[in-house]
C-alpha cells in the first residue's frame, strides 16, 4: 500500500467543466507550483532530458540555453509515456500511449528514432511493455502478454525467450500484481554487462486466488475482470529465477534456495558480470543478498534480521559501488536509518554515517563518495549531504530550512535542487556535485506572490504530548484572521500508515485547505508507527494495527478540543486508504468525540488486504489472528454512535488495491447493526479515482465537511 499521491495535471483536467467551486481554486494554485519532472541525466553529465510539448528535450546543465528537440515533429495527440537511450545514446526507445494494466503497469507502442526517423517497432507484438535496449544497442528486449521477446535492430527479427507465459497463470520478465505494488518495479529482468546474457524472475500464479471486479465502461453488459491478488496468510506467486543465454537461446533456472513461499525483489548484475538477487523470508525479517560466481557458487554477501520486520527494499537500499564493494542503507544495528560499506568479500568495511537521524534516499554513488539526503536538522526537513566512503569530511550542501529533492548527473558532475517549505513554494536550481549553486531554473514567484496577496493560511508546526506521555510532530492551518476569542470547527487529516509522513516541511495545497478559507482549522498529527523517528518509533504498531495510530488520533482530537478557541462539538476526521482505515477507526472508537469522519478507500479488515504490506507489519493470520481482528472495522460497527457521529464512506468500484470489498462489507455490518451512514460510489475508478473522479471526490468532501462539521 503506497501512500495515495495526487497527480496536479489530472486535478486541472477534471475540473473544466467546474468553474465554480472551491476545489477547482486549489487545482489552480496547485499548478502554478512549479516542478522539475522526469529529468534524465545524459552520459556526460553535462546535459539532460525532459519530456516536455511531446518531446524529449535536451537541456545543459551549467549553461541557461534554449533546448534542443530531440524528435521531429510528432502527431497530434502522441502522448509520450516513457523513453530510453540506447547506451551510445544515438537512438531513443519511445513509448507512446498507455493502456493501463494496474496502477504502475501498462501496454504501449514503441517507436524508435534513429537520428532521422521516427518509426514504429516490435511489429509482432500485441501488448508490448517493460522495453529496454541491450548494453550493446543492438536489440531491445520486451514483456507481451506474459513472455520475454528479443527484437533484433537490424534485422527487424523478433525472437521468442519463454513461451510458457498466460494470464492469470505465468508471468515471465515482469512482476505479479503485489509485487508492483509492494515493491514498487514492474519490470523484473536484467542484462549481464555484455549483453550475452539476461536474468529474468518467472511468477508462477496459479494457486494464487483469484479477486474480481465489475468494469460497467458505460457498456450495456458490465464485464468481470479476474485478476490474482494474494490476501493476508493465502499462498503467494511461486517466484523462480532463471539466466537466459542471448546466443544459444537456453534458460537456466538459478538455485533461489529451499523456500517456495519467499520474495526475490531485485536481481541484476554486478559491474564485472556477476549475477546477484535479493531474497527475503515470508516474514519479512530476514534480508539476504546473493552473489552467483562464475563457476556455479553462490554466497551470502549481506544478511540482516530484524525481530519483527526489515524494512522493505528499494532500489538504492543496495548500491553496488565497484566489482568489489556495496552500500547498504539499513536500522537494524543502530535503530536509525543509516550507510554501510562492505566488501563482496570482506564484510562490513565502514559505518558511514552515524547519528540519531535517518538517511531517507541515496542521491549518488562515486566510488570515492556518496551523495544522500537526511532528517539530520529535523524529521520534518530534508537536507543534501556528500560524505566519503570512510564516513570522513561529511559536507551539508543544501543551506535552506525545508524539503529538498534531488535530481542528480551522471557522476555527480550537477544536480537539480527543488526546494520548498511549509511557506514557499517550490524553486529549483541547477549546482555543482560540490554543492555550488549554478543557475536558477525556475522560483515560483506568480504562485508565490498570489499567495501573500491573497494571504492564504501557512502551516505552523507544533508538538504535543498525548496522555500516555508520547511527543507527537503536527502542525495546524487556521483560518485567515483567526481571532483566539471565537471558537472553530476543526478536521483532523491524516495517513498514519507505517514508515510514512504527513507533518513535513514542505510547501502543499489540497481540498482541506479549501475549508481554511471557510472558517475551519484543519490540523494532522504524525502518531505512532509512522516514519522517520527512529525504528523503535515506527515498529511500536507491529502486530496490532489500528490500536496505537487510532489512540493517537483520539488524543489529538481531545487535545484540540481542549484549546478554548475550538468548538469541541465539531470536530472532525479524514483519512485515504490507511487513513481511510484509521479516520473510520475513529469514528467507531470515538465515542461522539468526532462529529463527523470521512473515510476514502478504508481497509476494513487486514485479512482483505494483500501479503506483502499486511504481513510485513502484521505478521500472518495464522500467527496473529488478533492482531487481524481486534481492531477490525467490520468487526466494531456496532460502537458508531451514529446520532452524533456523520459517516461518510468513499470507494472507487475498479480499485485493484483496496478492494471494494472492503467498503461493501463495512456497509453490510453497518446495516446490520442498524447505523446510519452515507456513501459515495466512484463507478470504474481505482484508487487513486482515477481516470475521472479526482477532482469530483475532493469538492465532495469539501461539501460535506461544509454540511456536516
Amino acid at each position: 500500500m503506497k501512500k495515495l499521491v495526487f497527480t496536479f495535471f489530472a486535478a486541472v483536467v477534471c475540473f473544466a467543466g467546474f468553474a465554480q467551486n472551491e476545489y477547482a481554486e486549489i487545482a489552480r494554485l496547485r499548478a502554478m507550483n512549479g516542478r522539475v519532472a522526469g529529468i534524465r541525466s545524459m552520459n556526460d553529465g553535462e546535459h539532460y532530458t525532459v519530456v516536455e510539448d511531446d518531446n524529449i528535450v535536451r537541456y545543459s546543465y551549467a549553461v541557461a540555453e534554449p533546448g534542443t528537440k530531440l524528435l521531429p515533429r510528432t502527431p497530434v495527440g502522441f502522448g509520450i509515456v516513457d523513453y530510453a537511450f540506447s547506451p551510445d545514446e544515438r537512438c531513443l526507445l519511445v513509448a507512446a500511449g498507455r493502456t493501463p494494466i494496474y496502477r504502475h503497469s501498462y501496454t504501449t507502442d514503441y517507436y524508435l528514432f534513429d537520428g532521422t526517423a521516427l518509426r514504429r517497432i516490435l511489429p509482432q507484438a500485441a501488448m508490448p511493455r517493460d522495453a529496454s535496449f541491450s548494453p550493446d544497442g543492438s536489440s531491445i528486449v520486451y514483456s507481451d502478454r506474459n513472455d520475454l521477446y528479443l527484437y533484433d535492430l537490424a534485422s527487424g527479427q523478433t525472437r521468442r525467450l519463454t513461451s510458457d507465459g498466460e494470464w492469470n497463470a505465468v508471468i515471465n520478465g515482469t512482476t505479479d500484481w503485489v509485487y508492483e505494488e509492494e515493491f514498487g518495479i514492474t519490470r523484473a529482468y536484467a542484462f549481464s554487462p555484455d549483453g550475452k546474457r539476461l536474468a529474468y524472475l518467472r511468477f508462477d500464479e496459479r494457486d494464487v486466488p483469484t479477486a474480481q471486479m465489475m468494469r460497467f465502461d458505460g457498456k450495456l453488459y458490465g464485464e468481470v475482470f479476474s485478476f490474482k491478488y494474494p490476501k493476508a496468510g493465502e499462498t503467494n506467486s511461486t517466484v523462480q529465477l532463471f539466466v537466459a543465454d542471448l546466443e544459444t537461446g537456453r534458460s537456466e533456472r538459478i538455485d533461489t534456495g529451499g523456500e517456495s513461499d519467499q520474495y526475490v525483489p531485485r536481481l541484476g548484475f554486478t559491474p564485472d558480470g556477476r549475477l546477484w538477487f535479493h531474497r527475503i523470508d515470508r516474514r519479512q525479517n530476514t534480508f539476504e543478498v546473493l552473489l552467483c560466481e562464475p563457476h556455479g557458487a553462490q554466497r551470502t554477501i549481506y544478511e540482516e534480521r530484524a525481530q519483527q520486520y526489515v524494512e522493505r527494499v528499494g532500489d538504492n537500499t543496495v548500491t553496488f559501488v565497484d566489482k568489489d564493494r556495496f552500500l547498504v542503507r539499513q536500522e537494524s544495528h543502530t535503530g536509525f536509518m543509516h550507510l554501510y560499506l562492505y566488501g563482496i568479500r570482506s564484510g562490513l568495511i565502514a559505518q558511514v554515517t552515524k547519528g540519531d537521524w535517518e538517511v531517507t534516499e541515496v542521491v549518488g554513488v562515486t566510488p570515492r563518495r556518496v551523495w544522500y539526503l537526511s532528517t539530520e536538522t529535523s524529521p520534518l526537513r530534508r537536507n543534501l549531504y556528500s560524505v566519503a566512503l570512510n564516513g570522513r569530511d561529511k559536507r551539508r550542501l543544501t543551506a535552506g530550512e525545508g524539503f529538498y529533492t534531488i535530481a542528480p548527473s551522471k557522476g555527480m558532475k550537477y544536480y537539480v535542487s527543488t526546494f520548498s517549505s511549509a511557506s514557499v513554494p517550490n524553486r529549483a536550481e541547477v549546482c555543482t556535485g560540490e554543492g555550488q549553486s549554478v543557475r536558477i531554473l525556475f522560483d515560483s514567484r506568480a504562485l508565490q506572490e498570489e499567495l501573500e496577496t491573497a494571504r492564504r493560511p501557512v502551516k505552523e508546526f507544533f508538538a504535543f504530548a498525548t496522555e500516555r506521555g508520547d511527543t507527537l510532530n503536527a502542525y495546524i492551518v487556521r483560518p485567515r484572521d483567526f481571532d483566539p476569542a471565537k471558537r472553530y470547527p476543526v478536521l483532523l487529516t491524516q495517513y498514519s500508515g507505517p514508515g510514512s509522513q504527513t507533518v513535513c516541511d514542505r510547501w502543499s495545497l489540497d481540498w482541506e485547505d479549501a475549508l481554511a478559507d471557510k472558517g475551519y482549522i484543519v490540523v494532522s498529527a504524525d502518531g505512532r508507527g509512522t516514519g522517520f523517528r527512529g525504528e523503535r518509533f515506527k515498529k511500536q504498531t507491529y502486530g496490532r494495527l489500528g490500536a496505537l495510530e487510532v489512540e493517537d488520533q483520539l488524543s489529538l482530537a481531545r487535545h484540540m478540543a481542549a484549546q478554548p478557541w475550538v468548538d469541541a462539538g465539531r470536530i472532525g476526521i479524514y483519512g485515504w486508504s490507511y487513513g481511510g482505515f484509521v479516520a473510520l477507526s475513529c469514528a467507531l472508537k470515538g465515542n461522539g468525540l468526532f462529529k463527523m469522519a470521512i473515510a476514502v478507500a478504508p481497509v476494513t479488515s487486514w485479512r482483505y488486504y494483500d501479503t506483502i504490506y499486511t504481513e510485513i507489519y502484521n505478521n500472518l493470520p495464522q500467527y496473529n489472528a488478533a492482531g487481524y481482528d481486534e481492531h477490525a472495522p467490520i468487526r466494531l460497527a456496532r460502537l458508531l454512535d451514529d446520532k452524533r457521529t456523520r459517516l461518510l464512506l468513499i470507494h472507487g468500484m475498479a480499485d485493484d488495491n483496496v478492494h471494494f470489498q472492503h467498503t461493501a462489507e463495512m456497509a453490510r455490518a453497518l446495516n446490520r447493526a442498524g447505523k446510519r451512514y452515507d456513501m459515495m460510489v466512484y463507478p470504474d475508478q481505482n484508487h487513486s479515482m482515477m481516470p475521472d473522479d479526482t477532482g469530483n471526490v475532493r469538492q465532495k468532501m469539501i461539501d460535506y465537511t461544509f454540511e456536516h462539521l
